[in-house]
């Protein structure tokens, strides 16, 4: 596992606690959410990536 894909678990984990913190998550749809925020910090991440690569050559 990459550095990056790391600090996007991390990242997703952190979001998902708070979430569960805040009342606005129950165990049942555990599963569902924490796809959805890993993938979307992940494509958020590759995204800004493309774009840096693009911009520097």
């Amino acid at each position: 596992m990459s550095s990056i894909d790391e600090q996007i678990l991390k990242s997703a984990k952190e979001i998902v606690v708070k979430f569960i913190e805040a009342g606005r998550l129950s165990p049942t749809g555990f599963d569902e959410t924490f796809k959805n925020i890993y993938y979307t910090i992940e494509e958020a991440v590759q995204g800004s990536r493309e774009e840096s690569e693009e911009y520097n050559e």
